[in-house]
């Protein structure tokens, strides 16, 4: 009987975690990747064609923790300030204490490819706080709710950068969506 493939690919995918956390998707390469595995490099491509569909793995599964949190904070929450708010806080909560925030969030912006899976995850999120922010008056819900994808990302890296979260601009983030909206 065959043994089940999931334990070895999340290995290497706790691995490539690691290796992203320490060296960014530069150093994000399959040598690294399987020396921090303690796995053979046919092992590696055993689960995954490639690098490419590995490092896309790898952001997939990063944002999916991070969805799973903002899901579990939000809750049953009606839409509307509280829950835009719960998730947001919760999204940046999660940027400051997951590892590969600085790999996942920033890098993943200008590496080729991710470029698609960076988009569709911002797409998917926009349609997930449109709905609050047409609750809160905003008339083009879907524009807005891009620009506050744009704001937590930022805030997020500064977080980062910073070791802390970062209250004033948690505030001022705040302030901005919920202003009578334009």
């Amino acid at each position: 009987m065959p043994r089940p493939a999931e334990p070895g690919r999340n290995a290497l995918l706790a691995a490539g975690a690691d290796v992203a956390a320490r060296a960014g998707l530069a150093g994000l390469s399959v040598n690294a990747v399987v020396q921090a595995a303690g796995m053979a490099k046919g092992t590696f491509y055993h689960h995954f064609p490639d690098r490419r569909s590995y490092v896309v793995a790898l952001h997939r599964r990063y944002h999916d923790e991070l969805t799973g949190l903002v899901l579990a904070a939000i809750g049953e929450l009606g839409t509307g300030r509280a829950r835009l708010h719960a998730g947001l806080t919760a999204y940046l909560d999660a940027c400051l204490a997951t590892r590969g925030t600085k790999a996942f969030l920033a890098q993943s912006r200008t590496d080729a490819d991710l470029l698609d899976e960076v988009t569709g995850r911002n797409q998917l999120v926009a349609a997930m706080i449109a709905p609050d922010l047409e609750t809160l008056g905003w008339a083009d819900p879907t524009a807005v709710a891009q620009l506050v994808i744009a704001m937590v990302a930022e805030t997020a890296l500064a977080e980062l950068y910073s070791g802390a979260a970062r209250p004033e601009l948690r505030a001022a983030l705040t302030a901005m969506i919920e202003r009578t909206p334009a």
